[in-house]
């Protein structure tokens, strides 16, 4: 079955049907099929080496280079930073836009001049790099129901990216993420695969705007293949030895799978993206990294998808504890580049000893470097005409005022207003004096989150931006007084109090939590706060819904504020009525941790807010 015929016989969610329908989809296809470029990469792919096929499949971390001649002398095809792989001169504008050049100028060596695809997590804004733009994370996102947002997002993104020279993302994030205990959550546009879909096309089409082969436009990565958000809580052990879900186990039917899960990617296909990275998670006990039926009958038979599969970090060793063994399943499988920060070498030693003792088919050797060669031609990659290195004319834009203006925008359509008793919400002007309180309302890494700037992300002025506190100053107006403290103290009677908690930045498995309940210290901070405000609002900063419990009750007016990113002046819109919350919930949010997994549609849904809750002024 193609795609066209898939689309056909795809059921359509009916919440998103005008989004989504098979015309409707196709209509926002790119013109270009990958396999197009096969006149220009044929006769390329006849020249090669297998040593230069391979290097092709081949991708390697910055920081974990052994020596930047690497590149050239082992042919590879893709370099990457992770989370925490910044250049080693600093982690600048400049510094990253130097470093970038200087590994493309070094593939450039090769006899074929075939320059490297230089991979990075821009996930919310190109969020490795300081001064950078930072968006709400995607279950903010979620919250605004706006596809042409998050397609505008997708384009400031990419030139902020294409400033420093990288040409390639690891986004969009398009799991389906169906337990909020899971540490990715937030990675996650929604719990319902109709939201997961059209604006995960949205995010596809806006990097990718103007086709590949735009100067500003970068290479998409629809992520995770496939089921990463259905894994079953408990299904992997935490370093500490709890239960924990990431890179856990989807144990679902194949219906259930297709049903919820790949929709996003047939969508992202069509959207036309050109990568798509292979998950860590298990399907029904067997890793999808090396499971042939969904990497090659499923996305690139029946979807049929042309652009290159990607794996994630490390992700093949994790198939067979015999790494050759590994290799084999996974590449046989239908994995086309391996992503393999420091065991680049070992890697194409081991793919070598496949080939020439038959293990791996030369056949689907070539298949993989096609691949990878169609993507680059589309790109303009193998135009030797092209200046390859980056364009700093952009370095004017990176995180310009005109992109910091979408961000706020983003930022005021995502907050959802949870709970508002008469009076509270929005702040009046009459209001003399407000206190923030709590450790995020003045902290800029509190406030984006994970990814950013390091992999976990991190709490204090991590980056350039507008915290809450600076925002509130900046709006309140002539005569009104606005404090904080950390603690609470300062408050004085009568004043606004606005209570800022939630959760510490966090990433991937060390964001797995078992209680979704809010900290002791949270709800210590709210009670004074309470009896001394004329007015309680209480700010979730958080990457899911969490179980406010006796604070609900407590608080005149509560905002899921989610992670917004460096825009903190977006909340302040809200809070003082220069802009109407509009946000709907992209989660359900639970009464309790017990009700975990809890998604629309489940036959005893009884949530505290139901999915698609949003009050307004």
């Amino acid at each position: 079955m193609r795609r066209r015929d898939f689309l056909k016989a795809a059921t359509v969610f009916g919440a998103a049907a005008p989004i989504l329908t098979p015309g409707r989809l196709w209509a926002q296809a790119a013109p270009m099929e990958f396999s197009a470029f096969d006149k220009q990469v044929k006769p390329l792919l006849a020249r090669m080496t297998l040593d230069e096929k391979l290097g092709q499949m081949t991708q390697a971390e910055l920081d974990k280079l052994e020596n930047i001649s690497d590149i050239a002398t082992y042919f590879l095809g893709s370099v990457l930073s992770g989370g925490d792989a910044d250049p080693k001169t600093g982690n600048g504008l400049d510094d990253w836009t130097d470093s970038v050049d200087a590994t493309i100028a070094e593939s450039l060596k090769t006899r074929l001049g075939i320059p490297i695809l230089y991979g990075v997590d821009a996930v919310h804004g190109h969020s490795n790099v300081i001064g950078a733009t930072i968006f709400p994370h995607n279950v903010g996102l979620g919250c605004t129901r706006n596809a042409g947002l998050v397609e505008e997002i997708g384009r400031v993104t990419a030139v902020e990216v294409r400033a420093t020279g990288i040409q390639w993302t690891f986004a969009p994030c398009i799991a389906v993420a169906r337990d909020d205990r899971w540490g990715r959550t937030y990675e996650s546009f929604s719990e319902d695969p109709n939201l997961v879909t059209a604006l995960g096309a949205a995010a596809v089409r806006g990097l990718q705007s103007g086709g590949l082969s735009d100067p500003h436009a970068i290479l998409a990565c629809a992520k995770h293949y496939v089921g990463d958000g259905g894994t079953k809580f408990g299904s992997v052990k935490r370093r500490d030895g709890s239960d924990g879900i990431d890179q856990g186990d989807a144990e679902i039917s194949e219906a259930e799978l297709r049903h919820i899960h790949l929709p996003g990617y047939l969508a992202a296909v069509v959207a036309g993206t050109g990568s798509i990275m292979v998950s860590y998670n298990s399907w029904n006990g067997v890793k999808v990294s090396g499971i042939k039926k969904l990497l090659t009958d499923v996305l690139k038979d029946e979807l049929g998808f042309e652009g290159f599969l990607v794996s994630d970090y490390y992700a093949i060793h994790q198939i067979d504890p015999d790494f050759k063994t590994a290799v084999k399943m996974s590449i046989n499988a239908g994995m086309d580049m391996a992503m393999e920060p420091a065991d680049y070498k070992q890697f194409i030693g081991t793919l070598k000893e496949l080939v020439n003792d038959g293990g791996v088919p030369m056949a689907r050797i070539d298949d993989a470097v096609t691949r990878i060669l169609r993507v680059k031609a589309a790109m303009g990659l193998l135009d030797k005409s092209r200046n390859q290195l980056a364009d700093k004319s952009l370095h004017k834009s990176f995180g310009s005022a005109e992109h910091r203006a979408v961000a706020r925008r983003a930022v005021q359509e995502s907050l959802v207003l949870l709970k508002n008793s008469p009076g509270a919400l929005p702040i009046a002007k009459t209001k003399k004096r407000i206190h923030l309180a709590g450790r995020g309302a003045d902290d800029i890494g509190i406030q984006c989150g994970g990814w950013t700037i390091k992999w976990q992300g991190a709490p204090g002025p991590v980056t350039m931006g507008t915290t809450l506190f600076e925002a509130m100053k900046a709006t309140a107006g002539k005569g009104v007084e606005v404090t904080h403290s950390i603690d609470g103290s300062g408050i004085k009677s009568g004043d606004v109090a606005i209570a800022v908690i939630g959760e510490l930045p966090y990433a991937e498995g060390i964001g797995d939590r078992s209680d979704l309940s809010l900290s002791q210290d949270d709800i210590a901070l709210v009670e004074p706060l309470k009896r001394l405000s004329s007015s309680l609002v209480v700010l979730v900063l958080s990457g899911r819904p969490l179980i406010l419990g006796p604070v609900l009750d407590m608080a005149d007016a509560v905002v899921a504020a989610w992670l917004p990113g460096t825009e903190g002046q977006g909340v302040a819109d809200v809070l003082f009525g220069k802009a109407a919350p509009t946000g709907k919930l992209s989660r359900s949010w639970p009464k309790t941790t017990a009700q975990e997994p809890i998604n629309i549609g489940d036959e005893h849904y009884d949530p505290l807010f139901p999915y698609g809750f949003g009050l307004t002024y």
